[in-house]
């Protein structure tokens, strides 16, 4: 798939539909990406979008990391409860919550803005699952208990015990997350109208046309905004495997 949208890229709008199918690529490339320069912001889209993404994915890490060790390792009052409550709400469909979600960042005054684009993926179920199921299986108590003994607080033993022993799955869910941002589509348009504050998803939307879609342009929008997934891939590859190899040794 990813090939045919490189071909489709570097072709007119006709080859979308010509039988048989076009399989080789042309020399269009740069004359349809500069016609998707031309009818939207697509860098500032790109930055917005690169901004989102991180920010959301270095919190989501931050915050199912640190709710994941509590989960695992200490005891209090409704554990089991609230965590059960945590995982229920995968459950739930998120078109529900669209209307009381948008009134409630409307009241704040987070519209056209990232932080309103990206606060509700703060919490992420998932994330506190993956953390909670990998740092109870990779985490010892006897390592704790002599960290204790050698007087390390908890937030010490977190950061310098936990956190370098769950790098693999912080990738994977770095991953996971940064992805499912960027990808994201419908609460985006939602709450974004504003062309500046425009992720790519929102502002490659607009490319489509009621009465005509150039293919050649809006596939050469859709290729350059996946490049940055594959890098982002590849560098946390190593991290990304190992947490699978080691899920499965397990």
């Amino acid at each position: 798939p990813f090939y045919w949208m490189f071909v489709m890229a570097t072709r007119p709008s006709a080859a979308y539909n010509s039988i048989p199918p076009t399989i080789l690529p042309g020399g269009m490339l740069v004359e349809n990406f500069q016609k998707v320069l031309d009818t939207i912001p697509f860098f500032q889209a790109m930055w917005n979008t690169i901004l989102l993404c991180t920010t959301v994915t270095l919190a989501v890490l931050i915050i199912s990391s640190l709710a994941g060790y509590a989960f695992a390792k200490f005891e209090f009052p409704g554990k089991n409860f609230l965590f059960i409550c945590i995982l229920l709400t995968m459950v739930i469909p998120p078109q529900l919550g669209l209307i009381p979600q948008y009134y409630l960042i409307s009241q704040l005054g987070w519209l056209d803005t990232l932080l309103g684009a990206g606060v509700l993926f703060l919490l992420n179920p998932l994330g506190i699952f993956l953390m909670r199921q990998y740092i109870s299986q990779s985490v010892p108590d006897e390592l704790m208990e002599a960290a204790k003994l050698d007087g390390c607080s908890n937030f010490r033993i977190y950061w310098s015990i936990v956190l370098p022993i769950i790098k693999p799955a912080f990738a994977t869910l770095g991953i996971i997350v940064f992805t499912l941002v960027w990808g994201e589509f419908l609460w985006q348009f939602t709450v974004l109208r504003d062309p500046s504050s425009y992720t790519l998803q929102v502002a490659l939307a607009s490319l489509n046309n009621a009465f005509r879609v150039d293919f050649g342009m809006l596939l050469s929008g859709v290729f350059w905004a996946t490049v940055p997934l594959i890098v982002i891939f590849l560098i946390f590859n190593k991290w990304f495997i190992s947490s699978i190899t080691e899920g499965s040794i397990k």
